[in-house]
């Protein structure tokens, strides 16, 4: 393959995996988080999962670095999931 194909392949993957992972941990963050009941709590996080997926989307593609890509998907994720799973964990 191409390298430019490497790329794009590589931003695809980003935007399907990276994207999943940010959802996730956002999802997780904000069930744990809202004052709501927790069945309106998870409902609500997983309802806004869409829409943090589509942005994620589209800043993987909107960036210049392929680096950028990848760390601005996986970071978050793992902060979200892991401090969401954190409150979690403290609430239960």
């Amino acid at each position: 393959m191409k390298p430019v194909h490497m790329m794009l392949l590589s931003r695809v993957l980003a935007a399907i995996f990276g994207g999943y992972a940010l959802t996730s941990g956002v999802a997780v963050l904000l069930s744990s988080t809202l004052p709501l009941s927790r069945v309106e709590a998870v409902q609500t996080a997983t309802l806004s999962a869409f829409v943090v997926y589509t942005c994620a989307v589209i800043w993987v593609f909107a960036v210049r670095d392929l680096r950028r890509a990848w760390l601005g998907m996986l970071l978050p994720a793992i902060l979200c999931g892991g401090l969401g799973l954190l409150l979690a964990r403290g609430a239960a």
